[in-house]
């Protein structure tokens, strides 16, 4: 295909710029040649007539472009937000400013990466010397940082008959971040947050560790904290409230290996991982916690310095927005021998990832367990569904029950070998990917509250 004809092509899919008919000229001109040639037929008129009669209508249709703005006549103006959240909605808008003295119809088409969904081509109209908004709402399903260059534009003019196409140079950069929706949850309101498995996660309820306020009595409160010179004073029972002490350091480890990479309901575990691990971090900032992150695969990919601060959330969020599911296996032996170097001081350790990878690496005990002097050890990952779901499947057959036997025997493997690293001081969890993030906050509270670190 020679690059004219490519061109020409590229116009009908509109990309580039150029003039094309409209489906309301072909059918005119279709029914006008059906009926000039039937008519010829019956009056034996000479074709020569008839192909004159058909190029005078062709040009005489292009009168219609005189009635259409000019190119530069046309101006355009993209409004987009710079940060958008993964799978979430977000409302693009296009200000379409005509200065011509005609009114026209149009279609436009934004140049937005294949990644992202939306319905194209926006119909509209505008009339002469006056401007519009247009607006479309678009969301992107895979993170990263991306450029958007270009809006293709196709206009008539009120006949309908030829349409000009113009393809505008818009240049916008906008990221593409995990979904903050779980970690603005919390931040909104943590207690409420925090229920999970029906219990309701407090602060410290001993007096034990720094005092934060005092406030009403509830159910389930230690009537030893019950402060009695307020409860007097307001005639209603208040209780003094503690929490742990602050500027504590917490180490999170983001596994990008290649068993990340398996596809849940909403993404993968990368992607809930992701969104679990940046919840951990508000939590403990907002509790003016030191936080530090880590992300490896085969060797470390990224690694943010313990800061404290809500404001470090910010500096970890563009860190980690752009990681992706690695090809190989991950090298947890490395990674611990070069996070032992790293940090010095006691935290806890909240290393995201597949638990059932995890329990066949036996070269990472020996290094976890030096690790294990100095630091609290927890590990999270991924309930495997698909197990639960055979192994709680009816045996209806000889077949089904041989699948049930194996996933049992899989899960019984799994919770010895799980054991045999729990007696050795690492613990390890396992959760619903609804409520991944939802754990491990509330784990991360429960040993502040026990003051473990």
């Amino acid at each position: 295909m020679t690059k004219s004809s490519k061109n020409l092509w590229g116009r009908f899919l509109f990309q580039g710029s150029g003039i094309v008919p409209t489906k309301r000229l072909l059918i005119i001109f279709l029914v006008l040649s059906v009926a000039l040639i039937t008519l010829g037929s019956l009056l034996e008129m000479d074709w020569g007539f008839l192909i004159v009669v058909n190029l005078l209508i062709l040009f005489g249709s292009l009168l219609d472009l005189l009635y259409s703005p000019k190119k530069n006549q046309i101006h355009f103006k993209r409004t987009i937000v710079k940060e958008l959240e993964r799978n979430l909605s977000y409302t693009v808008d296009i200000e379409v400013e005509n200065t011509s003295e005609h009114a026209f119809n149009f279609l436009l088409v934004d140049g937005i990466p294949q990644s992202f969904k939306s319905s194209f081509p926006i119909k509209g109209e505008i009339a002469k010397e006056t401007a519009v908004q247009v607006r479309y709402e678009t969301n992107a399903s895979v993170r990263g940082n991306y450029e958007i260059e270009q809006l293709h534009c196709r206009y008539t003019s009120k006949l309908g008959l030829w349409a000009k196409q113009k393809t505008v140079s818009l240049v916008d950069s906008v990221k593409v971040i995990p979904d903050l929706t779980e970690t603005k949850s919390y931040l909104g309101n943590a207690q409420r947050f925090l229920l999970y498995e029906g219990s309701k996660i407090r602060k410290q309820q001993r007096g034990i560790g720094e005092f934060a306020q005092i406030r009403n009595y509830g159910v389930g409160d230690d009537p030893r904290m019950i402060n009695w010179r307020q409860t007097a004073k307001l005639q209603e029972v208040m209780t003094n409230e503690y929490e742990p002490e602050h500027g504590k350091y917490v180490t999170i480890l983001i596994d990008c290996g290649r068993m990340m990479g398996a596809e849940l309901k909403n993404g993968n575990r990368l992607e809930k991982v992701m969104e679990a691990s940046l919840t951990v971090a508000a939590a403990a900032l907002q509790k003016g916690d030191y936080v530090s992150v880590l992300a490896f695969s085969k060797e470390v990919q990224v690694f943010v310095p313990p800061a404290k601060g809500i404001a470090h959330l910010q500096t970890i969020l563009h860190a980690i927005y752009s990681l992706e599911v690695g090809a190989a296996e991950s090298n947890y032996a490395a990674v611990l021998t070069y996070l032992e170097t790293m940090q010095k001081k006691r935290s806890l350790l909240l290393l995201f990832s597949d638990v059932r990878s995890f329990l066949h690496e036996e070269s990472a005990l020996a290094y976890l367990q030096r690790l294990r002097r100095r630091h609290m050890f927890l590990m999270i990952g991924i309930e495997d569904t698909a197990l639960y779901n055979r192994i709680n499947e009816e045996p209806v057959d000889v077949q089904t029950a041989m699948v049930k036997s194996i996933a049992q025997q899989q899960l019984l493997l799994k919770k010895k070998r799980k054991l045999k690293w729990e007696k050795k001081g690492l613990q390890m969890i396992e959760a619903r990917e609804e409520n991944l993030a939802v754990a491990a906050v509330s784990h991360y509270i429960d040993i502040m509250n026990r003051n473990l670190i």
